[in-house]
């Protein structure tokens, strides 16, 4: 009897310890619930319509952004969110947005030019009409090289950059995940000493370029130069802009710069090259704002309802700025409107988490993860020294989305490989929405790299690329049109389920070991 007892016993302990040590807990009532609200009565149009259509481009520090803001933290109250507010992060720099402006040429023929001003960039001051003059950028490697132009370019307007015949692509602009990528994201990746030479000489090639450029606007503008015109780098007249001038509040404006769809740049620039009389007309209005140099993140919270655990942290964000020539829709409106749904959803559900759920809408991303950044050294740590703060140790884990808009296909361990049973757990009940792909490798240019580079466990999505990166990203058609519905909702639920989970566990996400100080180190952009 003693015996059968004693074996009874061994089974009970082989077949429960493990599951005890092992499984990770799932509720899958609270997913279901989760999926009913965020599948059948989701609001993520809604509120993309508003941050895109209603408020259009979001730059950093312009009145739209403000007013995006505003909006973000006042529907985030409506739901029920507490401590909803716009907080600053630090010092940004002056504000910007453009008027209006029209480029055409009227000579040989008429033509509209497609055409998008950079940001922080002055105008012409009324309307101007000249010849253009072409400068072959890849025959200034110096200044000296500059001196043959001297003289020449008052009141002009200057071609910049060589005619490049964009190669015609015969594969699909849009594109999914299939089995084959997805495969080979969840491998083991190769070893970073393969690509550090060619990454190292790649940026110290950007910055070269970048310093060079810096010099030929200030020789334009010294030799009285207009406008300077530059060539898109997307085809298909997409026209992908960023930043020309600076934003630093009292700086003296460039001169007006304008990004040209890459087949109207060619088109007159090889009129020029063949000697035919080229005449454009150009107006640029651009304005500045100088009374506020301060940077703001959205912030809001559902207080966590365990008395131990409620002083730790779940958080979850994305970037709610954009560059300016579409309405940031796919970068990254997509991202903020799901994260909002996120706390929509576990509000609707009456949803009572342990730790306190904290959503953050960063603005400054585009200039350098800016907003996050500021806001992790003031509440987790300062990573250049790796002074913590007190919810350094209350912090459980940050979920981030900016890749686009597709549909979630799994996680970016971000190289901490103790998440991976727990992920794996979670990802279960969404496979039959595609999402089943976990990658130990790590992914840049987001806001969760100012988490990760302090030692908190930072994730990231990996979503379908879409046209991400062949149509929308940083360009003047990304806009509301390139949203499909279906993917946000398909997010907004894992997302949510992730989050409810993160903030009902007994334990914190396990860490990566603390980082060293880096002193003079910034999060990368790819």
């Amino acid at each position: 009897m003693k015996r059968t007892l004693f074996s009874f016993l061994v089974l009970v302990f082989l077949f429960t310890v493990p599951l005890a040590a092992q499984d990770e807990p799932v509720d899958l009532q609270a997913i279901h619930k989760i999926k009913m609200e965020g599948l059948q009565n989701s609001q993520v149009m809604e509120t993309m319509q508003y941050l895109t259509d209603v408020y259009g481009p979001r730059l950093t520090n312009s009145p739209q952004m403000m007013k995006s803001l505003e909006w973000s933290r006042d529907k985030l109250k409506e739901w029920g969110m507490a401590n909803a507010a716009i907080e600053p992060w630090g010092t940004f720099g002056r504000g910007w947005e453009t008027k209006g402006y029209s480029i055409e040429m009227i000579e040989p023929t008429y033509m509209n030019v497609i055409a998008h001003p950079k940001a922080w960039t002055g105008g012409t001051g009324g309307v101007i009409e000249g010849t253009p003059i072409l400068m072959n950028l890849s025959e200034i490697q110096s200044t000296e090289d500059l001196e043959k132009y001297k003289g020449k370019l008052a009141d002009g307007i200057i071609l910049v950059g060589e005619i490049d015949v964009p190669e015609m692509s015969l594969e699909s602009l849009a594109k999914r995940h299939d089995a084959e990528s997805l495969e080979e994201l969840a491998a083991a990746p190769e070893p970073r000493g393969r690509r550090g030479g060619d990454m190292r000489s790649r940026y110290a090639e950007y910055r070269r370029r970048r310093e060079m450029m810096q010099k030929v606007n200030a020789f334009l503008k010294d030799e009285g130069a207009k406008v300077l015109l530059e060539p898109s780098a997307r085809n298909y007249s997409v026209v992908r802009v960023g930043s020309g001038g600076s934003r630093e509040i009292g700086s003296e404006p460039s001169i007006a710069q304008l990004v040209v769809g890459v087949e109207h740049y060619n088109r007159i620039a090889r009129l020029v090259e063949l000697g035919i009389a080229v005449k454009m007309r150009i107006h640029v209005e651009n304005q500045f704002y100088d009374d506020d140099s301060l940077g703001y993140n959205v912030v809001a919270e559902i207080p966590g309802s365990d008395k131990k655990l409620a002083k730790e942290l779940v958080m979850l964000g994305g970037h709610i700025d954009s560059w300016h020539a579409g309405t940031g829709a796919t970068d990254n409106a997509a991202g903020s409107a799901v994260m909002m749904e996120v706390m929509r959803i576990l509000k609707a559900i009456d949803a009572k988490p342990r730790r306190t759920v904290r959503i953050g809408l960063w603005t400054g991303e585009e200039q350098g993860l800016l907003g996050s950044r500021g806001y992790v050294d003031k509440h987790f740590a300062d990573r250049s020294s790796m002074e913590t703060k007190p919810d350094w140790n209350n912090f459980s884990a940050y979920f981030n989305m900016d890749n686009g808009t597709g549909r979630l296909r799994g996680v970016y361990l971000q190289g901490n490989d103790a998440v991976r049973p727990i992920f794996d757990a979670w990802l279960k009940p969404f496979h039959d929405l595609g999402a089943s792909t976990l990658t130990i490798r790590d992914t840049g240019g987001t806001d969760h790299l100012a988490f990760d580079a302090v030692g908190l466990p930072g994730f990231q999505f990996i979503q379908d690329p879409m046209e991400y990166s062949t149509r929308t990203h940083h360009t003047h058609i990304d806009v509301l049109e390139r949203i499909p519905e279906a993917d946000l909702q398909q997010a907004a639920v894992i997302i949510a389920s992730f989050v409810y989970h993160a903030a009902m566990r007994d334990e914190k996400l396990p860490r990566k070991p603390k980082p060293e100080p880096q002193q003079g180190r910034r999060p990368t952009r790819p």
